[in-house]
C-alpha cells in the first residue's frame, strides 16, 4: 500500500502516522489486554473520586472522617481567581487555547530537554487525566508495564487520549474544578478545599495571591516545598509562581512587589478541628457498619459517604467533661495509694517480681532484639533502658520528656483507664461513647473491645431469673453462710462465698433489700435455687453475647463482659422487657445527600412487661434500701433538685479492686461505666479507694448533674415509668429502718467493705 507513494520521506511519514493510529487504537481497545484499562467516555462522564466519608452526630456536628485521601470537593464558584490564575500561569499558560494536548508546548519541551533545560509539557487537562484515574479501583496497566520505553510511550498516549475525551465532554471551568478537586497538596491533603483549610484555615474563595501562589508552587514537589517543614523553600517557590503571574499579566508590578514581601502566614489551627479527632467513635462506627459495607460493596475510605450517628453532641461533651474531671482525681488517688511502691500485685498483695520483664517480652520489638542479641538479656535490657526523647500523655496535656522504654512501661502501666456508654432504650440510640481516656495513646476501646469481670453489676440477672420464675421483690432470704457443691468439668467443687465484710447478719432480707445492699450470700442462695445455667440463659436473653461459664459464682460477676453488652442488657428493663440491637448509625447518604440506607430499631421481647418493671423497682433499691450501694449519689445535690426524681443502678467491683463498675438508670437513659488499669495486676488496695462506688459511680453522678443542669439537653428530672401492665406480684415491702454500720456496705464480691450513707426515709410508694 505504501509502495505507491514514491516520495520516500512522505512514504515513511505515512507509515509512521499509520502505526501511531494503530498504536492509539490498540491502547484504546486494550488489544489482547496488553495495554491495560483506559477510561471510556462514560467513565469520564461519571468520574469516581476517592472521597472521604464523614461521620456526624445526631445534631449534625462533624465527628470524624474516614479517608485514604483527605478530600472535600468544591464548585468553580468556590475558587478564588488567584488560584486559577496562579495555576494557569505556572502549569499551562496556553490552557485556554488547546484541546487537551498542547502540541506546541510538547515539541518545545522536547527541544528544551535536548538542550539541557528539562521541563514538563503536560497540560492541566493531562494532569487531570492522571489525577482523576490514579485512585480508581481498576488499576491494571497490562503487560506493557514490563517494557520500559514502550511503557512510557503507551502511558503518555493513554494520557493524551483521556485528555481529548475530557476536553470533549467538559468546558474549561469544569476541567479546572475537577483538577482542583483531585490534586494533592501534601500532608494528606487532597483537593484544594482541604489544602486551604489545612494551611490557612480558609475556604478556597478566600485565599489571596501570595497564599494561592504558595499552594500552586507546592504542586512541583509537595515534599520539597512543604511550607510546614521547609518554609524557606516554600517561599522561594511561591515567589517564582508570583513571577509567572506577573509575567503573564495576572498581577501588576506593584502587586507582585507587595506579595513577595508577605510572610508565609500559615494558620494550622484547622487541623485539630476536623478529620479523625475522635477515633474511638470512628472505629466504633467502622465496626458497626462493617457487615453492611461488605454486603453492599461500599468502601468507607473512598466512596464519600455521609454517616449520621445517634451520638448526642451535648451528652458526649458532658460525658467527656465528667470523665476528665473524675479520672484526674482517681489518678491522683492511685498515685497517693502506691506512693514509693509498685502497684503490680498478685492476689495476696505481694509485688510481682518479674512483672516488668514480662511486659517487655510482650512488646513487638522484643522478638527482634532477642534474635539480634542471641537472647542475651543484659544487652536486651540495655536497649530497653536507653533514654530517648518522646511525648507522653498526661492529664495536664501532652508532655515532652526523656524516657527509656522501661520508664515508659512503668509510667503507662500505672495509668487508669475507663469506658463509658449511654443509651436511650426507647429508641435504641447510643448517645455517648467514650472508649478511653485518650485515643492517641490508648487505642484499645474499653466500650466494646475490652472485657472485664462485671462484679456485682451481674447480680441483677440472678434476681431477674428469680422474679421471672415465681419470686417477688418481697420474698425473703436469710443472710447466712452458704455452701454449694457443683461439678466443674467432671471435677467436684465446693463454693462458699463470703460477704464483702466477711460477716453474716442472719437477718431476713427481701430480694429488693438484698440486691440493693449487694449481699453475696443471698445472691448465692438465689442462684442455687434458680440454677446457674438459668442465670446464664437470662443474661444471654437480655443481650450479653460473651461466653459465660455456668458456675455458682456467675451471679457475682466472675465472667468477663464488655460495657457495651452490659448497657444493652440493662436496657431491656427500661424498654419494657424487649431486648434491643443498639443503634449507632441512623442514616447513610452519598456525597450528594441522596439517602442510601436508613437504620431502624430492632427489638425482641425476652421478658414480660411486669418483670421488666419490677426489675426497675429493684434497681431503685440501691438508693432507697438500707445500706444501698448506690447511695453515694446523694452526694450530688443537683440530682435531687426535684424531689420526684428517681435514679436506680448497680455498683460492681471485682476481686482485689481490679475493676470498678457503675450501671446507672434514669427514666430515659442507661449508662454503663468501667474504671481500672489495663493490666489486671495493677489496681487499688482498699474498698475506700477502689470500690465501684468510689471509682465509676462518681463519673455517673457528675455526668447526670451536667445533663440535668442544661435544659436544652432534652433529659429532665422525673420518676421511673408507671407499670406498663398489671402488677400481680407483691412489691410494697419497706425494709426496717435500721442503723447501718458504714463499714459493711460494699459492692465487692470478695473484698473489704465500702462505706455508705444511711438511706433517707422510704420512698417506695406504689406508683
Amino acid at each position: 500500500m505504501f509502495k505507491r507513494v514514491r516520495n520516500p520521506i512522505l512514504r515513511y511519514l505515512l507509515i509512521f502516522i499509520y502505526f501511531v493510529i494503530i498504536f492509539f487504537c490498540s491502547i484504546e481497545l486494550n488489544l489482547f489486554g496488553i495495554f491495560g484499562y483506559s477510561p471510556s467516555l462514560q467513565d469520564i462522564k461519571d468520574p469516581t473520586l476517592s472521597l472521604s466519608s464523614e461521620v456526624y452526630t445526631a445534631d449534625g456536628k462533624l465527628l470524624a472522617k474516614f479517608y485514604k485521601e483527605n478530600r472535600s470537593p468544591i464548585e468553580y464558584k468556590d475558587l478564588s481567581p488567584n488560584l486559577i490564575n496562579a495555576l494557569v500561569a505556572t502549569e499551562d499558560v496556553r490552557f485556554y487555547k488547546h484541546g487537551g494536548v498542547d502540541y506546541y508546548g510538547f515539541f518545545t519541551s522536547l527541544i528544551s530537554t535536548a538542550t539541557g533545560d528539562r521541563r514538563g509539557a503536560s497540560t492541566i487537562t493531562q494532569q487531570l487525566a492522571k489525577n482523576l484515574f490514579k485512585t480508581r479501583k481498576r488499576k491494571a496497566q497490562g503487560f506493557i508495564r514490563h517494557i520500559p520505553l514502550v511503557r512510557t510511550v503507551a502511558f503518555k498516549f493513554k494520557e493524551w487520549l483521556t485528555a481529548f475525551k475530557i476536553e470533549h465532554l467538559y468546558n474549561k471551568q469544569q476541567i479546572l474544578t475537577m483538577y482542583f478537586n483531585t490534586v494533592t497538596f501534601g500532608n494528606n491533603s487532597f483537593g484544594i478545599k482541604t489544602a486551604t483549610l489545612k494551611y490557612f484555615n480558609k475556604n478556597p474563595q478566600q485565599v489571596n495571591a501570595a497564599e494561592a501562589a504558595l499552594l500552586i508552587g507546592m504542586l512541583k514537589a509537595t515534599s520539597t516545598y512543604n511550607p510546614i517543614r521547609y518554609p524557606d523553600k516554600a517561599v522561594e517557590r511561591r515567589n517564582v509562581v508570583l513571577g509567572q503571574m506577573e509575567k503573564y499579566g495576572y498581577l501588576k508590578k506593584a502587586e507582585y512587589d507587595a506579595n513577595i514581601k508577605q510572610p508565609i502566614g500559615l494558620d494550622l489551627s484547622h487541623i485539630e478541628e476536623v478529620g479523625q479527632s475522635d477515633s474511638y467513635l470512628r472505629r466504633a462506627v467502622e465496626k458497626w457498619l462493617d457487615k453492611w459495607l461488605k454486603e453492599n460493596d461500599y468502601d468507607l475510605y473512598e466512596d464519600g459517604l455521609k454517616i449520621y450517628t445517634t451520638i448526642d453532641s451535648k451528652l458526649q461533651g458532658f460525658a467527656e467533661e465528667a470523665v476528665a474531671e473524675k479520672m484526674k482525681m482517681l489518678q491522683r488517688r492511685f498515685y497517693n495509694v502506691w506512693r514509693g511502691k509498685n502497684p503490680w500485685r498478685d492476689s495476696k498483695g505481694n509485688e510481682i517480681p518479674d512483672f516488668l520483664w514480662k511486659a517487655k517480652q510482650k512488646l513487638p520489638i522484643y522478638s527482634l532484639l532477642k534474635k539480634k542479641y542471641n537472647g542475651d538479656t543484659v544487652e536486651i535490657n540495655k536497649y530497653f533502658d536507653k533514654p530517648k526523647q518522646m511525648k507522653v500523655f498526661t492529664w495536664k496535656g501532652e508532655r515532652d520528656t526523656t524516657f527509656s522504654t522501661t520508664d515508659s512501661i512503668i509510667y503507662y502501666t500505672k495509668l487508669l483507664n475507663t469506658g463509658m456508654m449511654t443509651i436511650e432504650p426507647s429508641t435504641g440510640k447510643i448517645k455517648v461513647w467514650i472508649g478511653g481516656i485518650d485515643n492517641k495513646y490508648f487505642k484499645y476501646d474499653h466500650v466494646n473491645q475490652a472485657k472485664r469481670q462485671a462484679g456485682s453489676t451481674f447480680k441483677p440477672f440472678a434476681y431477674l431469673t428469680a422474679i421471672d420464675n415465681g419470686h417477688s421483690p418481697c420474698d425473703k432470704f436469710t443472710d447466712k453462710p452458704v455452701s454449694i457443691s457443683y461439678d466443674d468439668n467432671g471435677k467436684p467443687e465446693v463454693w462458699e462465698p463470703k460477704n464483702a465484710d466477711f460477716h453474716f447478719s442472719y437477718r431476713e432480707m427481701s430480694l429488693r433489700w438484698a440486691m440493693g445492699k449487694s449481699v453475696n450470700s443471698i445472691t448465692a442462695q438465689i442462684t442455687q435455687e434458680v440454677g446457674w445455667d438459668k442465670v446464664v440463659e437470662y443474661a444471654h436473653k437480655c443481650g450479653i453475647e460473651s461466653p459465660l461459664k455456668a458456675v455458682p459464682s456467675v451471679s457475682l460477676g466472675s465472667n468477663d463482659v464488655s460495657v457495651y453488652e452490659m448497657v444493652r442488657a440493662y436496657s431491656t428493663f427500661l424498654n419494657r422487657g424487649e431486648r434491643i440491637d443498639p443503634l449507632l448509625v441512623t442514616k447513610i447518604t452519598d456525597h450528594n445527600d441522596n439517602v442510601i440506607k436508613e437504620f431502624g430499631l430492632k427489638s425482641t421481647r425476652v421478658i414480660s412487661e411486669e418483670t421488666a418493671w419490677l426489675m426497675l423497682y429493684m434497681f431503685r433499691g440501691g438508693m432507697e434500701e438500707p445500706g444501698g450501694t448506690s447511695q453515694a449519689l446523694w452526694e450530688y445535690p443537683i440530682l435531687w433538685k426535684k424531689a420526684s426524681n428517681q435514679i436506680g443502678g448497680k455498683t460492681g467491683t471485682s476481686s482485689d479492686y481490679v475493676d470498678g463498675w457503675y450501671m446507672g438508670i434514669t427514666k430515659d437513659l442507661i449508662t454503663g461505666i468501667w474504671v481500672g488499669a489495663d493490666d489486671r495486676s495493677v489496681h487499688f488496695n482498699s474498698s475506700e479507694t477502689g470500690e465501684g462506688s468510689h471509682t465509676a459511680l462518681p463519673i455517673f453522678g457528675s455526668f447526670m448533674e451536667k445533663v440535668y443542669s442544661d435544659p436544652s439537653s432534652g433529659y429532665t428530672y422525673g420518676p421511673f415509668p408507671k407499670p406498663w401492665s398489671k402488677i400481680t406480684k407483691t412489691y410494697m415491702c419497706p425494709s426496717p429502718r435500721i442503723r447501718v454500720d458504714t463499714s459493711s456496705v460494699s459492692d465487692s464480691t470478695s473484698a473489704p467493705a465500702d462505706s455508705s450513707i444511711i438511706a433517707p426515709p422510704d420512698t417506695t410508694a406504689q406508683q
